[in-house]
């Protein structure tokens, strides 16, 4: 597997004042890793709580991926919608 500079990715720019390394995981044999203690709390993360996994491409690479709780992902997905729909589908109250 082809392991690029892990600095060459442009969410490190985008992000720069609200991202900051929380812990180095290792991933398994089985493709596992542990999220520590410390981050799961920061984050709010319980067992069985739904995440999902964002991936960031740069010259056809993952070059790095995040973590969201998928309801807050519902809620953003809606919210970047939401004006598209009203347009496509106009004003619902309206009839």
């Amino acid at each position: 597997m082809n392991k690029k500079d892990p600095v060459d990715c442009d969410c490190k720019e985008k992000y720069k004042d609200t991202c900051r390394i929380e812990a180095i995981l290792t991933v398994d044999e089985r493709g596992q890793i542990v999220i520590p203690k410390e981050v799961r709390e920061s984050a709010k993360m319980g067992p069985g709580d739904r995440l999902a996994l964002i991936s960031c491409m740069k010259d056809g690479e993952v070059c790095c991926v995040m973590l969201i709780h998928a309801d807050q992902l519902t809620t953003m997905v809606r919210s970047a919608l939401s004006p598209v729909m009203k347009e496509i589908i106009g004003d619902s109250g309206e009839e």
